[in-house]
């Protein structure tokens, strides 16, 4: 995949396939560290041994839609040609978590891409989803709770196009802020 974000939104779906009410996403980019770290983690179903030692498998899926999961092996795959590494943990019944970590200057490292679109894509994608996305850069963090917007905006659906609005510009502006 030719963005980061992409990525992000592969490993979310399989998130959200699997049940999970809170997902978060985290960004951490050390330069002293030259580390680019991506992490999601979830509270769905989770993953049992005898599957999680296959996710990794590209000729691997649970869904019955498709004979392929090029998912997962895709981003372990990113993360490890730019002298990265790549973790997956999961526990049935509890969740998922994955870590991609990737060498930041990194001749091939994938950009990030367009997180803010990334988020309001997966608010939309069901709006019963709690997601975090936290962006640190070296000391510098941003945060994006929609539990605490749902909270704010009470009766107003987060899928409205002015929360939605509201979400990609705050995403944008924190994003600048890291800078």
């Amino acid at each position: 995949m030719k963005e980061l974000s992409m990525h992000i939104l592969d490993i979310v779906q399989n998130s959200i396939v699997a049940g999970a009410s809170l997902i978060k996403i985290t960004i951490k980019e050390e330069f002293r560290e030259d580390t680019f770290v991506i992490t999601i983690e979830d509270n769905g179903k989770g993953m049992g041994e005898e599957e999680l030692a296959r996710v990794t498998n590209p000729f691997f899926t649970s869904r019955k839609t498709r004979k392929v999961g090029l998912g997962v092996p895709m981003f372990k795959a990113s993360a490890e040609a730019c002298d990265g590494e790549f973790k997956i943990r999961s526990e049935k019944g509890v969740g998922t978590y994955v870590e991609a970590k990737f060498k930041h200057s990194h001749i091939d490292r994938p950009p990030l891409g367009n997180m803010p679109d990334t988020i309001v894509v997966l608010i939309v994608s069901d709006i019963n989803i709690d997601f975090i996305y936290e962006h640190v850069k070296n000391s510098k963090e941003y945060i994006l709770n929609t539990k605490k917007i749902k909270e704010v905006i009470d009766e107003v659906p987060i899928n409205s196009s002015e929360v939605l609005d509201w979400i990609k510009n705050n995403v944008i502006e924190g994003l600048k802020e890291l800078d």
